[in-house]
């Protein structure tokens, strides 16, 4: 188990006093609930006849988020399970329940999860061997923001203000939707460059979560549980299609896709050619055709709102818009794109008048060689006529 930094420990306990201050002021701080927690659930524990364990505390880096936790485990196991201190802290001090009753149910989550230790701790051998892991890589993106004290832990790789992140998918280890974070420490235990990580999930990412694009009214029909478009009035053409949606079969983790190979260039036949994304969770990405019908202002505007209203924060990915040039190959930020183009065409009214400058003179010089070539009669005399002048 790793050792926790005990002042890092402290600025949380300010941080979580400080933010429940107005909600938990009859309340204890976060501290002092902390270890009366930490009795109850070892209390509970005995209750049900289970001695053998071991409570550590430790801060857990997720995607998005960080939190307080008890890791329990079995005396002398390498598997743990976490149980969240900051989510029974928060419910604690809104007044949602009691401290025993927060901690009876997480225990009685824990104890279920303890029941597959033995399954997973027969898998460390595999989770060690990295010529069966990389058979298991994928990838997930997140915002390089949010996440930044995580990414100074793990192995990454930028693409604009986002990361892709790596992941071991170990749902035939630890049981379905499992997975777990590539560490730098990992990476170095198995002798492994950043590089070859990545060689490495590009190739089975696809194989392990292949790239789904679906319409959006084919989304929502499946949701709604509806086979018959026609009945929602939703069976609108693919080419006429203004919202796309692409993740992964399982949907879980799935704007990862974005760092697929051929992800660009399968969006693109979707779309009909340059298009924008949208970021709308970590989970999926929403794929607009630049065709015109939307601009990028209003794009933006749009995923603000969501994010706002209806993204769980720990599953957000950015506020920000993208766009792919399909015929320059080029993915970059949506104000990007707007600045990319004003250049382009600047510089082709630029060589227009270049161009117009260069044919000008091109011709004054062109009279002038004709000019040279006749009889020095002919030239005074054309120049007499175009003035009206007497000629002496």
């Amino acid at each position: 188990m790793d050792n926790v930094n005990t002042t890092d420990m402290e600025n949380y306990a300010k941080k979580m006093d400080e933010k429940y201050a107005d909600k938990a002021a009859d309340k204890a701080g976060y501290q002092e609930f902390k270890d009366n927690f930490k009795d109850l659930v070892e209390k509970n524990f005995e209750d049900k006849g289970i001695h053998d364990v071991e409570v550590e505390n430790r801060l857990v880096d997720k995607v998005n988020e960080t939190y307080d936790a008890f890791t329990i485990k079995h005396t002398g196991s390498d598997v743990g399970v976490n149980i969240s201190v900051t989510e029974a802290y928060a419910a604690y001090a809104k007044d949602e329940t009691d401290m025993k009753t927060i901690a009876g149910a997480m225990v009685d989550r824990t104890v279920q999860a303890l029941q597959n230790a033995p399954t997973i701790s027969n898998g460390i051998n595999d989770i060690q061997n990295y010529d069966v892991m990389k058979n298991k890589l994928v990838m997930e993106v997140v915002s390089a923001e949010t996440n930044a004290e995580l990414l100074e832990t793990v192995p990454h790789k930028d693409i604009e203000d986002m990361a892709v992140i790596y992941r071991f998918d170990v749902k035939d280890i630890v049981g379905e939707g499992a997975s777990v974070v590539v560490t730098n420490k990992m990476l170095d235990n198995y002798g492994v460059t950043p590089e070859q990580l990545h060689t490495d999930a590009v190739k089975n990412a696809p194989e392990i979560r292949p790239i789904v694009i679906q319409g959006m009214a084919e989304v929502l029909a499946k949701q709604m549980g509806v086979e018959d478009l026609e009945m929602l009035g939703l069976n609108i053409p693919p080419e006429q299609e203004q919202i796309f949606v692409a993740s992964v079969p399982d949907n879980v983790h799935g704007a990862g896709v974005l760092a697929y190979e051929d992800f660009m260039d399968k969006a693109a036949e979707r779309a009909g050619g340059d298009f924008y994304i949208l970021p709308s969770s970590i989970h999926e990405l929403l794929i607009v055709p630049d065709n015109g019908m939307m601009d990028l202002k209003s794009l933006e505007n749009m995923v603000r709102e969501v994010n706002a209203t209806t993204v769980d924060p720990s599953e957000k990915l950015t506020d920000n818009v993208y766009h792919y040039d399909s015929k320059d190959k080029i993915f970059e930020l949506g104000e990007k794109h707007l600045l990319r183009e004003a250049v382009k065409e600047r510089e082709a009214e630029m060589g227009q008048k270049s161009g117009e400058k260069k044919s000008l003179i091109g011709e004054l010089k062109a009279a002038k060689e004709e000019a040279s070539k006749r009889p020095e009669k002919d030239v005074i005399d054309k120049g007499v006529k175009s003035k009206g002048d007497v000629a002496i």
